[in-house]
């Protein structure tokens, strides 16, 4: 597999395919960044798109002092905050959320409940809380690329994320549930990465 780097220095000397390439690697990462923030299917991808758009565009001046991949997160998480901006305050309706569910059937209502509650609460957290969250457990990023997305030194984007982790667990209680949760969503190493 050609690296992201390579593919992008192809891009900017005006080969689509290479673009178009970063595009198939990275659109479902950012759908699913994008509709954690905005929390509508919908608006997450338009959000994605143009944030594509935004990315081939300003193409030219991304100088690779990051990622690629933290450059086009970075971008699409402005996007969607800024999406979120022009709403109205009620934008995400939780009820409404699908959330898979692979558990046996006798336990299907009882997870599905509590991955709506544990869904519920941290769509309540602060907003810095609620994206280093996502982006280290959805999305497997490590403190450093969270930092360099968020535009924060490590340790906030560290602190936000531990800070993010203890309000769930006060706030639900039953941290064996949390955990199991997590984990089911996320690699098992999430927490040990300290």
């Amino acid at each position: 597999m050609v690296a992201d780097h390579v593919l992008v220095e192809r891009a900017q000397n005006g080969d689509t395919a290479s673009f178009s390439e970063l595009v198939l690697r990275h659109q479902k990462a950012l759908l699913r960044l994008a509709f954690r923030v905005v929390g509508d299917l919908a608006l997450a991808q338009d959000v994605v798109q143009e944030s594509f758009m935004k990315a081939y565009t300003k193409l030219g001046a991304f100088e690779g002092r990051s990622a690629f991949k933290s450059w086009v997160f970075q971008i699409t998480l402005n996007t969607a905050k800024n999406k979120l901006r022009g709403r109205n305050p009620e934008v995400v309706n939780i009820e409404k959320t699908h959330i898979a569910d692979n558990s046996d059937f006798e336990g299907d209502i009882l997870n599905g409940d509590l991955k709506l509650m544990i869904q519920s609460e941290v769509q309540k957290l602060p907003d810095k809380q609620r994206t280093a969250l996502s982006l280290r457990i959805f999305e497997d990023l490590s403190f450093a690329e969270i930092a360099e997305i968020m535009k924060c030194p490590y340790d906030t984007a560290k602190a936000n994320y531990r800070h993010a982790l203890m309000k769930l667990r006060h706030n639900l209680g039953d941290q064996d549930q949390l955990r199991i949760f997590l984990r089911s969503d996320s690699k098992p190493h999430m927490e040990a990465d300290a």
